[in-house]
Order: structure tokens, then sequence, then C-alpha cells
């Protein structure tokens, strides 16, 4: 051999030395070396312990043939899928034009078991064209997924990955902001199959709480879930996001999982009883308030995909209450004069204590083109029309006084479900853009809103979106229960929890997003964070690259959340950006290798 070549092999050999020292017994680790800094990472396609092809196979047969090599959705409409397995022939006009029809639908894509709603992590390749000789290869896709149909399914994959030191992704249901569902050379299990859904009049498990209950596999949307308790005679409800295709037992409830109910009964998390949850080892654990206490604790709120994989939840349900709602848009068609438009904001938005303080739930916009405020809906659940009227009359007097144009209406329901179906608008996918956000503390409005409509101002002036969720998650729930989830303490707090979209092409040029990056962290979310620097961050929509993660998603839980993290998944099975333990995780080489730094 050339001296060169021996010396890199010592070199490899002393790096995967060094990271079977610091990391653990896996002899898959692959030395990299990047930007200066030496790296121990997972086992990517190409890599000397990639699994060999018998080894696949044999997964296959054990997960009952539902392992696939992933191809992109928008393939069809390519002459060819140039992948890191092989190269495959994909046009087919038929199928073409179904994906691009249904491309910009949440439930076309979240029925595909590896796509990315928001397509920036994906590298934003392989997309329907009206061009096939465009290019068409994964992106940062994962390589492979599992179509997971039985618990038996998930623990092979999650085994399997274990002990190839695999990147491993589990991808539940519904949009996902952060990139957390795709990921260069990994594995997925997909578990949107898992739609088994059961209710019981009377919870006899662990704990004080002996009323009505859910339970509802991994799979179920929110969607499902509200249709089913609704055919109950009385009607339930239960706590779900604001976006109806969102499944209820994976990372939603792992985040916290706020929605227009969070004023009355806190987070899904506050409600939730019991978990049937695979951790990283492979075994199938309940988790409850007297069964794996902390893993169930870690589980409500301290961060999806980073203590197991949920199979099965169960949480409280309640009856279903008439419900009232109002709508309101001031835009620059009705309103040329634009600072007397961003008054016509400032008034809106100086009612948000009020509002969560009578229990109201308000979804809003601002965006920047056209300059407008996009209120849908204002809602009122238990409350008549005329009572909600009388809460939101003063704003309305105050948009009369000062001359604005609005337009507004509103309805009333005989059940919150039917006002969920009717009034709020249903979203849409196919989007690249980063993802931001921060959350507006009741102290912060109180004492420096004229500093907050200035961040407001400051957002739109860089380009971004800002999409608003008044609520308090500290309103109806007793004061006493508030600790008992992984949730940072501050959101008892918050009364507004925002969401910034900064629009960026997912295969722009690296120095356009890297420009789009700093100017969400420091300029758009910064911002936000000097004008109420009592507030946090939630970490199912918000900038995972923010300054001192840890505190803004988990504040002072952190080191107990860390300490489980440790002892349920020593070695890094599970990796979801910015959760717990992952503070040396690196996704290097232009964001493909997830590797952790020696």
């Amino acid at each position: 051999m050339k001296a060169g070549v021996i010396g890199l092999l010592f070199s490899a050999t002393v790096l995967a030395q060094e990271a079977a020292a610091t990391f653990g017994p896996l002899t898959q680790w692959v030395p990299r070396t990047w930007n200066g800094a030496n790296y121990a990472c997972k086992c990517h396609p190409g890599d000397y312990c990639w699994p060999k092809p018998i080894e696949w196979s044999n997964l296959n047969a054990t997960v009952g043939g539902n392992l696939r090599v992933n191809i992109p959705i928008g393939a069809p409409c390519h002459n060819r899928f140039e992948g890191p397995l092989g190269t495959v022939n994909t046009y087919n006009a038929a199928q073409c034009a179904a994906v691009t029809a249904g491309f910009p639908d949440e439930q076309f894509q979240i029925e595909h078991p590896t796509a990315g709603l928001w397509t920036y992590f994906t590298n934003d390749t392989c997309r329907p064209t009206t061009n096939p000789t465009d290019s068409c290869t994964l992106g940062y896709y994962p390589a492979l997924y599992i179509t997971a149909k039985t618990i038996g399914h998930i623990q092979a994959g999650i085994n399997f990955a274990r002990k190839n030191n695999l990147r491993l992704i589990i991808r539940n249901t519904g949009h996902d902001f952060l990139g957390r569902s795709v990921g260069w050379g990994s594995l997925v299990i997909n578990t949107h199959r898992f739609k088994s859904i059961s209710t019981t009049n009377k919870w006899n498990g662990p704990g004080s709480y002996k009323g009505p209950a859910i339970t509802a596999g991994a799979g179920v949307q929110a969607f499902e879930a509200l249709q089913h308790l609704n055919s109950f005679k009385p009607p339930r409800i239960m706590v779900t996001g604001e976006c109806a295709t969102v499944g209820i037992a994976g990372g939603l409830v792992q985040g916290g999982g706020h929605g227009p109910l969070t004023n009355f009964y806190g987070f899904l998390a506050d409600t939730a009883l019991q978990f049937k949850v695979i951790t990283a080892d492979g075994t199938l654990r309940t988790a409850n308030a007297q069964t794996n206490s902390d893993l169930f604790w870690a589980l409500r709120g301290g961060g999806p995909a980073a203590f197991g994989v949920i199979v099965e939840a169960t949480y409280k349900t309640f009856n279903d209450l008439p419900s009232s709602g109002i709508n309101l848009d001031i835009n620059l068609s009705t309103n040329t004069n634009e600072t007397l438009y961003w008054e016509a904001v400032r008034k809106f938005h100086s009612y948000s204590n009020n509002f969560v303080d009578n229990g109201l739930y308000v979804y809003y916009e601002i965006g920047p083109v056209p300059l407008n405020l996009h209120v849908h809906p204002i809602v009122g659940i238990n409350k008549t029309l005329p009572q909600l009227q009388a809460i939101v009359q003063p704003l309305f007097n105050d948009l009369n006084a000062l001359g604005v144009g609005y337009t507004t209406s509103s309805q009333t329901f005989s059940s919150f479900y039917a006002l969920y179906n009717a009034m709020f608008e249903g979203e849409m996918a196919g989007n690249s853009a980063l993802t931001g956000g921060w959350t507006l503390a009741r102290t912060d409005v109180e004492n420096n809103h004229p500093s907050i409509i200035e961040a407001f101002k400051t957002v739109i002036n860089a380009g971004s979106f800002i999409v608003g969720h008044m609520w308090s998650a500290g309103h109806g729930l007793p004061r006493n229960e508030w600790g008992n989830i992984a949730i940072n303490p501050k959101f008892r707090n918050v009364v507004d929890k925002l969401i910034t979209i900064v629009p960026v092409s997912g295969d722009a040029p690296l120095a356009a997003k890297e420009e789009a990056q700093n100017r969400l962290t420091n300029v758009v979310d910064g911002a936000l964070r000097a004008a109420s620097p009592n507030g946090a961050s939630y970490i199912n929509e918000a900038d995972p690259f923010q300054p001192n993660w840890q505190d803004a998603f988990f504040g002072t839980n952190y080191p107990r959340l860390l300490q489980i993290r440790k002892k349920y998944d020593p070695n890094g099975v599970f990796y979801s950006v910015s959760t717990p333990g992952t503070e040396q995780w690196e996704q290097i080489e232009t964001g493909t290798r997830l590797c952790k730094k020696l």
C-alpha cells in the first residue's frame, strides 16, 4: 500500500476507536472529518457497514413484506429516479397527473409513507413537473421505509436500525415544519396504519381521573377521533390541534399539543392517561402515572421522537358544548394607509389577555403581500353568539373609532365539533419554507405591547408571515396540575403562540439558505424574543437552530428530560433535531450525514 492510503486507514481506525469509546460498543460508527472537526456518523448508503441485500431481505420478511425502497412522491412526472440504491424508470402520465393535482393536499401526501408535507428539508428534489427530463434524485428523503401494520413490525425496524446504527425516523401523520420526518440515507418506520379507536365511559387506570376516555392508535388523525366522539349521544370532544390532519398519538402530544380547547383543559399532554410505547431497546412498555412514570412524564411535552415510538395513547374526553365564532379581516384593499393598518393590528392584539381570560381562542394570520390581518376564527366555546359578541365588541368599537375598514361575519353552532368543521380553514401542503416562532407572555403583553407590535413590523418587513394562536394553557387547568407534564413551565403564562414563516426554496443555493436561516433566527424571531423575554418556544412549530434551544423549548425541565433520555435511549437510536440529548449531533456534509462530534 502507498503511505497515504496507510495513513488514511490508520486515521479511520483511530476515529472509529474514539467513537466506540465515546458513544458505546457499536462497531458501525463511520468516521468522518468535516470543516476540520472529527465525527462519528450513523451508517448511510455506500458505507462499509450498510446492511447487505440479504439482511434487508430478511428484514422485509420479518415485517411481512412491508419494506420498500423509497421513491419520492413526484417521481412519476420524471423519466428516471436516480437514487443511492439504483436507477428506476418512473414516468407515468396518469400517475403524474394525480400527483400534480394532489401535491398541495395534506391528506394526499399523508397517505404517502415518506412525503414531506413542507418540502424545504427534503432539498425540494423531484417535485411534480411538466418536463419529464428534469432530474429526480432522493435529496434528503429517506432511503427505505417500513409501512408498519403491527407492533412487531415497529420492533423489528427499531432493532434493525439499532443493530446496524442506521439513522431511524418515525413518521406518524400530519405536517412537519422542522424536517423531522425526512433525513438523508435513513430508514423510516411509518405508523399511519395504526387506526384503532376505542372509548370507555369510565377510565379504570391509575390516577384520580375516572371519567370517559378515548384510546387511539398512532395513525389516528384529529378529524377521525373527533368524528368518532361526535357520534356518541351526547357527543364527546377531546383536545386536538387546530389542524384536523395531525395525528393525536405522535409528535403532537410529545410536543405538548395545543388547540382550541387549551383554554379549558390545557395541552393535549395534560389530558393524557396512558401510552403504549416502544423504546430504543425494542421493548413495548406501558407508561402511565404508576408504571414507567418518568417515561410517562417525558412523553407529555418532552420532545417528539426522543424517548420512544408511541403506538397507542389514551386521553380524557369531555362533553361537547354549543359554540359561536366570529371572523374578521382587515387589509390594504380597504385601507391604503399603512400606519392606520398597524394601529388596527395594535388594537386587535392588545386584547390578547382579555380574550383568553374570557375563555376565547383566536386564530389569526398576518401576511406581507398583500398586507393583511386575517382572523379566522375567534371562538367562544359554551358561549352564545350574543355572549361572544359582547366580549369582542370593544375591539370593534376601537376599530370603528379609528375609521378602519374591515369585514366580519359570525355564526353559532350546536357544538364545538360543528364549528371546528365549518370555521377552521384547511392547510396546504407542498410549500417550501423555514419555520420559526415564539410565544408572548402575559406580562410582556401587559408591559411591553408597543415593542411587540414593532417586532411584528420587523417580521413582516423581513418578508415573513405570522400565524397566531391566542390561548392560555393555565386558564382552565388547576394550578396544582401545571407541573404534571414536561412542557416548559413558562407556557402556563403564555397568551399568544406565534409561528413565523420565511419562504425559501429547498433547492436554493446554499448561500440563499444560509441567509434565510440567519434572517429567521436573528431578525424575525430575534425581534420577537427581544419583545417578549418571558416567552418560550413551542418545539413543533419553531426554529430548531435558535440560540439556547434547551431553555427555549424545555426551560427548567431540561436536566430531568436529559436524564430520562439517557436512561431509555443511551446510544441515540432515535434522533429529532433539538430534542433532549442531541447537543453533540449534527447533520454534516451539507445536511446529509447524521453524526456526533468527537
